[in-house]
């Protein structure tokens, strides 16, 4: 064969390194996860250029739509190198979800996009089952997506997601909403790391010399399936005590810790005092603290440390609430008060 015949050899889609039967094959698997997440709302399953959704059909006289989108961040490297990757797809509908219900809104429905270099249908079902789990405890429907192989992009297993969810609230029940001095702040807890710090929870693990498959040094299990423990999803307990009354912001608790995530419900001129010493510190931040030689301000700025979500709350029906919130799984802290002045001052050291 001469070269001018090689170059005459016909290309396909296939042998550039895209396939677009395993991509078929991928939405008919997840299309019965899909199926189990219907909510009112929902006009036409998986498989349009556009998912179409009813805010009548959902309840809604008057709404105001509120969208946030997110990812998983660096807690795909260690679901990647280990092939623990059902988890984070829980991870992706949370750091949404957790984030509409800040504004006092309901989470509708949800997208995702999922990129990487060679499909691989089990891996990325199993990706996508993770989201239509996390939607389904949100009451949230998933009503499409995007699967994008793109080779030359990502390599070996490598993949990136992305998410999208869109909530609404009845115009004029925004949250944050009179908050003033007194005001309680309650803290819900969290579930471990969560999809936030993995950067940094990466470098300790490297220098601690542990492989991901070592016994988790502060808990059971491997350390790859502690750290990987999926965010928690606060949507249900959190709508219930803001429909209770009395809620008056809400803070989910990421990148930048309490110092900087509750500060984004104050007003102008309020802060907020916070008693360190009114929740234990979890195992796993003790473990990074100690293992990273991290300080207390570190810790603060960079992990929930152990605090997931924050109610700014009327100061009396802190007991209503918090029974109510008890009542529906969550463990609460009293962590402190609204006050005069700007910021988060905390007080004591961390238990």
């Amino acid at each position: 064969m001469t070269t001018q015949d090689a170059k005459q050899q016909p290309l396909s889609y296939a042998e550039a390194g895209v396939d677009i039967d395993a991509g078929n094959a991928l939405v008919e698997r997840i299309k019965p996860a899909a199926r189990a997440t219907h909510r009112p709302g929902v006009m036409a399953g998986l498989g349009g250029f556009g998912g179409l959704f009813d805010l009548k059909a959902a309840g809604y006289s008057d709404p105001v739509l509120v969208a946030a989108t997110d990812g998983v961040g660096t807690k795909l490297r260690i679901a990647i190198d280990t092939g623990q990757v059902g988890g984070v797809g829980i991870d992706l509908v949370a750091m949404c979800v957790n984030d509409l219900i800040c504004q006092g809104a309901e989470p509708l429905f949800f997208l995702d996009y999922f990129a990487t270099g060679k499909l691989d249908v089990a891996a990325a079902a199993a990706v996508v089952e993770g989201i239509a789990e996390g939607c389904k405890r949100s009451g949230c429907a998933l009503i499409g997506g995007e699967t994008a192989e793109m080779p030359g992009m990502y390599h070996g297993r490598d993949f990136d997601l992305a998410g999208f969810a869109v909530g609404a609230f009845e115009r004029g029940t925004a949250l944050p909403a009179d908050v003033r001095v007194g005001d309680a702040v309650l803290g819900l807890a969290s579930d471990g790391v969560h999809s936030n710090g993995f950067s940094l929870v990466r470098r300790i693990v490297e220098r601690s010399g542990l492989a991901w498959d070592a016994p988790c040094p502060f808990g059971e299990g491997t350390l790859a399936e502690a750290l990987l423990t999926p965010t928690r999803l606060y949507v249900q307990p959190v709508l219930d005590a803001i429909q209770s009354g009395g809620v008056h912001g809400v803070a989910h608790i990421t990148g930048g810790g309490l110092t900087e995530n509750l500060p984004r419900v104050l007003p102008e001129g309020l802060g907020a005092e916070i008693e360190l010493s009114s929740w234990t510190l979890p195992p796993v931040f003790r473990w990074l603290c100690e293992a990273g030689e991290l300080s207390q301000a570190e810790l603060l700025k960079t992990f929930n440390a152990g605090i997931g979500m924050v109610l700014v709350v009327q100061a009396d029906l802190i007991g209503p609430l918090t029974h109510r919130l008890q009542g529906a799984g969550e463990t609460v802290y009293m962590l402190g008060q609204i006050t005069d002045g700007d910021g988060v001052r905390y007080e004591g050291t961390l238990a």
